[in-house]
């Protein structure tokens, strides 16, 4: 048995799906564990390019099953979207599950968030992800288990919907009817009901028969809700240990943490970004024009990507934070043409080099210290071994290592699912 979780070591955007489906194939049970549809995986394989906001990327496994886990928000109607799409590929989707404790995203969630966006926020998705955790801790949220039981759910919804309409009332939205509401659940319910488990007894019949489970976070440790850059962060945890508290089994049961980085940096929306380079043309060359799978565009928003030098001093951070005992660095391959790469390895603050990770405010403040390695200037698209990369680029990998103190055993080089060179 292996529990490996898989996390983001930057800002988000990494390239987490491509690892996943990677792995997947070994994998038993694959679990997305936090998040929403306010994000998403890029898969490419040879039934063609995937951009999964809520369907585990491990969804091509034929031989696993998938779980769509307690700590995520579940918007149903992108999920049968994203099921659709996989379908329509010609692959089943019968092997999809979701956890009854799994939070329900209703139309209302996105509203809000729409409407309080358009008073001043942080420049979310408007996907509704912060309004529903924000219920989930008020108590006024239903979870996929309430579609078992529509009489129920109904009672709940009459007590929840006071709150709710006067929020929307509060900024200028219309008031939810109950009939409305109904009238969701119930098709929620024809569609979903016998994809929902017990989750608890699920993932521990996984364990207790010794079988290998994959974890597979959405965003990154800089994006967490606790350990991020406060306030432009996210609504859950994606690091590695909330892997095992949405679980519902001891921390001590995960065997591997797997880290996500690219060979540069990039950010989708507001916050501070110490390497970003808007003038660079390296880095618009970089970007693309958004036309191919790995051009520098979000998935979920379409919104062109923030792009800046490697930032060492997070991917540090973010090491201490979930204790990565693997790297993957994705997208080596966009820095073939470059004649130098510049690294950040650690930050000044009002003219002193910084021993630590600063708050959010400080990190608006910082001044990067970089390094400038030479580049390799030839193609790593063809290669499938680290030791057969270019001897610059396996310099760079090697900086790399030592510099954050985990080995990189995975090297994404193209956007395809073979495009991968291993350890």
């Amino acid at each position: 048995m292996a529990v490996t979780v898989l996390v983001g070591a930057q800002f988000g955007d990494e390239g987490k799906g491509k690892i996943i489906d990677y792995l997947c194939d070994k994998q038993d049970l694959i679990v997305r564990f936090q998040g929403g549809d306010n994000a998403g995986h890029t898969v490419v394989n040879d039934y063609g390019t995937f951009k999964f906001h809520l369907v585990p990327s491990g969804i091509f496994n034929k031989d696993g099953e998938c779980l769509i886990g307690t700590g995520t928000v579940v918007n149903l109607d992108v999920l049968a979207e994203e099921m659709k799409q996989v379908e329509d590929a010609g692959v089943s989707t019968d092997n999809l599950k979701i956890s009854g404790r799994a939070h329900l995203l209703m139309p209302y969630h996105q509203e809000l968030d729409a409407l309080m966006e358009s008073h001043g926020g942080i420049g979310t998705t408007k996907r509704g992800i912060g309004i529903c955790y924000a219920f989930k801790m008020l108590r006024k949220n239903l979870r996929a288990e309430d579609l078992l039981d529509l009489d129920r759910a109904h009672d709940k919804m009459v007590n929840y919907l006071d709150v709710v309409n006067k929020m929307m009332v509060a900024y200028g939205g219309e008031a939810v009817t109950i009939e409305q509401v109904d009238a969701k659940l119930a098709d929620w319910a024809e569609k979903f009901a016998d994809r929902i488990v017990e989750p608890i007894s699920y993932i521990h019949r996984y364990l207790d028969e010794d079988k290998n489970i994959l974890f597979e976070g959405q965003l990154a440790a800089m994006k967490d809700i606790d350990q991020g850059i406060y306030p432009y962060v996210t609504s859950s945890c994606p690091s590695g240990a909330y892997a095992a508290v949405t679980g519902g089994f001891p921390a001590k049961k995960i065997d591997k943490v797997i880290g996500v980085a690219k060979a540069f940096s990039s950010a989708v929306g507001a916050g501070p970004f110490p390497t970003e380079d808007e003038d660079s043309p390296q880095l618009a060359i970089i970007r693309g024009d958004g036309t191919k799978d790995d051009d520098e565009f979000g998935v979920r928003t379409g919104r062109s990507r923030r792009l800046g030098w490697l930032d060492l001093p997070i991917i540090r951070y973010t090491n201490l934070v979930n204790g990565f005992d693997e790297l993957a660095l994705c997208k080596l391959d966009k820095l073939d043409f470059l004649e130098s790469i510049k690294v950040c390895t650690g930050y000044k603050l009002d003219g002193k080099k910084l021993d630590y990770f600063p708050n959010t405010d400080d990190l608006e403040r910082v001044e990067p210290i970089y390094e400038e390695l030479p580049g390799w200037q030839t193609s790593t698209t063809d290669i499938r071994k680290i030791d057969d990369l270019p001897e610059n680029a396996k310099n760079y990998i090697k900086f790399i290592e030592d510099q954050v103190g985990a080995p990189i055993h995975y090297v994404g080089v193209g956007p395809d699912h073979d495009s991968l060179a291993v350890r």
